[in-house]
């Protein structure tokens, strides 16, 4: 079955072209131009990625992100105007794995799609097969997580992340006791040339995983901020 993907911008020609592109590259779209037309199919459809503008009438990307976010763990991407930095961190904050400035190329948008739906793939517990493994619990003071099933518990309860916040939390477990760099979080997640050396892509994730563990930077359980340096969690 061809993988699902929501496209929402009130910018017709945009929606039309990335619709012409995805569906080249035999992707189910599903193309709304305004928020309040996306919504039912947020809540009856079973997608796989969702691709939002930000400046939409009446709701915005931001709150459509969230409403989203509020059900589902599929990778979201925002459209976002060129240079808007705040607008990227507060896309990130609500949960977006992903944004692209405007006026962008469309095989760029193809690639990053893409890329989410690898990551995506590889942590969706419906594409888990065989019993489980020992080796894909990774455990750390109630905190639980199983990398083949995609499944994360802290103390007991289920523990809803987005594909990326999953995939730095992976990583910081694997490497428990050692201090993992925001470069070297960037190389392991994205792999992908298009994206430039830049902090606040991560600094936002850390922050949005800190929270949802009950965490914080001050007397962290969980993510230590080494200033300076990057990320880790004590053995």
């Amino acid at each position: 079955m061809p993988d699902k993907i929501l496209v929402v911008d009130d910018e017709q020609e945009i929606s039309d072209l990335v619709e012409l592109y995805l569906q080249n590259e035999n992707y189910e779209v599903f193309k709304f131009y305004s928020a309040k037309d996306a919504l039912a199919c947020i809540e009856s459809t079973e997608l796989d990625l969702a691709i939002l503008d930000i400046m939409l009438p009446e709701v915005n990307g931001f709150a459509l992100c969230q409403k989203i976010r509020e059900r589902h763990t599929y990778p979201i991407i925002m459209l976002t105007a060129k240079d808007a930095e705040a607008d990227k961190i507060t896309g990130l904050t609500l949960g977006a794995d992903d944004y692209v400035t405007k006026p962008f190329r469309p095989l760029e948008l193809v690639a990053r799609v893409k890329a989410q739906l690898r990551r995506y793939k590889r942590y969706n517990p419906a594409q888990a097969s065989g019993p489980e493994q020992a080796s894909d619990l990774l455990l750390h003071s109630g905190l639980e997580m199983n990398t083949g099933t995609h499944a994360c518990f802290l103390n007991g309860k289920p523990l809803p992340l987005t594909p990326t916040e999953f995939s730095i939390l992976r990583i910081l477990l694997e490497r428990k006791g050692k201090v993992v760099s925001s470069e070297e979080l960037f190389h392991e997640i994205w792999k992908d040339e298009y994206y430039s050396k830049s902090n606040n892509t991560i600094t936002v994730h850390i922050r949005h995983l800190r929270e949802k563990l009950g965490d914080t930077i001050d007397n962290p359980k969980y993510i230590t901020t080494i200033w300076g340096v990057g990320y880790k969690i004590e053995t």
